[in-house]
């Protein structure tokens, strides 16, 4: 199997918490009022307990998503990315729980490009919040998290989701 393909934090940066969960480790970067960032990161990445009430939060609303595919986050996430990025962001959010959406789909409803929307995926610093997990590939699962190694821990993190979500063969997480 090949190396994990997560990124590498800058070991000088903090998370506000990092969360051991089913799916994988977590990070977590907070500010006063919103989530900034959720970072997937390698397993081996020690767990941080919450250092804030909203980081509290997050965890607290990741325990129950894992064990209720159908939670709905209501977690406020501080402004990021472009127009773009948010309307495919939007669109994420819409498709429902056990449901998925091809790239090309993605791109049909918003007037662009597979490309452009695998790239806006690719930026989502909110996921699974924003779930960029349920659109795939018109062949399979596609990248995630700007990886595309079949094989990766990070393909293997949006085959957990789905199957969680009952979006994809496998063994069901919920």
């Amino acid at each position: 199997m090949r190396a994990a393909s997560f990124p590498r934090p800058d070991p000088a940066a903090s998370f506000d918490a990092v969360l051991a969960l089913p799916l994988g480790r977590l990070g977590v970067r907070c500010c006063a009022e919103a989530v900034v960032e959720l970072m997937y990161l390698a397993a081996e990445t020690p767990p941080v307990a919450p250092a804030s009430a909203l980081a509290r939060e997050v965890a607290a609303q990741m325990a129950v998503y894992c064990r209720d595919p159908d939670h709905r986050f209501t977690l406020p996430l501080a402004p990021a990315g472009t127009a773009f990025q948010r309307r495919v962001w939007a669109l994420m959010r819409e498709i429902p729980r056990g449901a998925r959406m091809t790239y090309g789909e993605a791109a049909g409803v918003l007037g662009s490009a597979a490309r452009a929307v695998g790239g806006a995926c690719g930026a989502n610093p909110y996921a699974p919040v924003i779930p960029c997990h349920r659109i795939v590939a018109r062949s399979g699962l596609g990248g995630f998290a700007r990886s595309t190694d079949p094989a990766g821990a990070l393909v293997g993190v949006k085959r957990w989701l789905l199957a969680h979500e009952g979006a994809w063969p496998g063994v069901g997480h919920g």
